[in-house]
This record gives structure tokens, sequence and C-alpha cells, in this order.
């Protein structure tokens, strides 16, 4: 008694052999196996908070000088974009120029 390698059903007898009744597995039938490449995009993290000037309002507002223009006022939301052991990333955005940038601690 033989078994499908693939969906381990029992091999019946056909025309061309033992076959697999359920994925159509034939023993002795040379495979062409193939392979699938996924390429996986690196998410930004820091503009999944909001995008552009969406939802900016509901942010708080922090004094912070802009590390790009100077200005002097900032949106912050916090994110957790490491292990759950680590402390959360801090995002900052500037009311001006709108750059954006992170803090670890």
């Amino acid at each position: 008694m033989k078994f499908c390698p693939k969906c381990e059903v029992k091999l019946k007898k056909g025309a061309s052999g033992l076959e697999c009744s359920k994925c159509g597995y034939v023993e002795g039938q040379k495979v062409k196996e193939t392979k699938k490449i996924i390429e996986e995009e690196k998410e930004d993290f820091s503009l999944l908070a909001f995008e552009g000037d969406e939802g900016e309002d509901t942010h708080p507002t922090i004094k912070l000088d802009c590390e790009k223009c100077g200005h002097d006022e900032a949106v912050w939301w916090m994110f957790q974009t490491r292990s759950a052991d680590e402390p959360t990333t801090r995002f900052y955005r500037c009311q001006k120029c709108k750059y954006t940038w992170r803090d670890y601690t």
C-alpha cells in the first residue's frame, strides 16, 4: 500500500500506474518543481500613524526644535517597531515643514 507524497491519500491503480485521486499525482512520473520568489517590501513605520495632513489635528503637539528647519512645534506619536520587551519608538513631525524623525529612547 502506497500513499501520495503530496497529500498523503492512498494511491489507486490507474491507466498510467498508481495515481492519487485527490491531487492527480502519478507514481513514477517526473515532477516539474517550480519555485516562486516573493519580494518583501519594507514598510516605513513613520508613515503608519497618518499620511500627509490626515489626522495631524488629533495627535498631541510638543514644543521641540525641528532637526531640519528649527521650527519649535511638532506632533508626536508612539509606535512599537521592535519586540515587545523593547521600549516603543517615538515619532515626531514638524508642523511647518512636515519633516518626520524618530527617537528610540
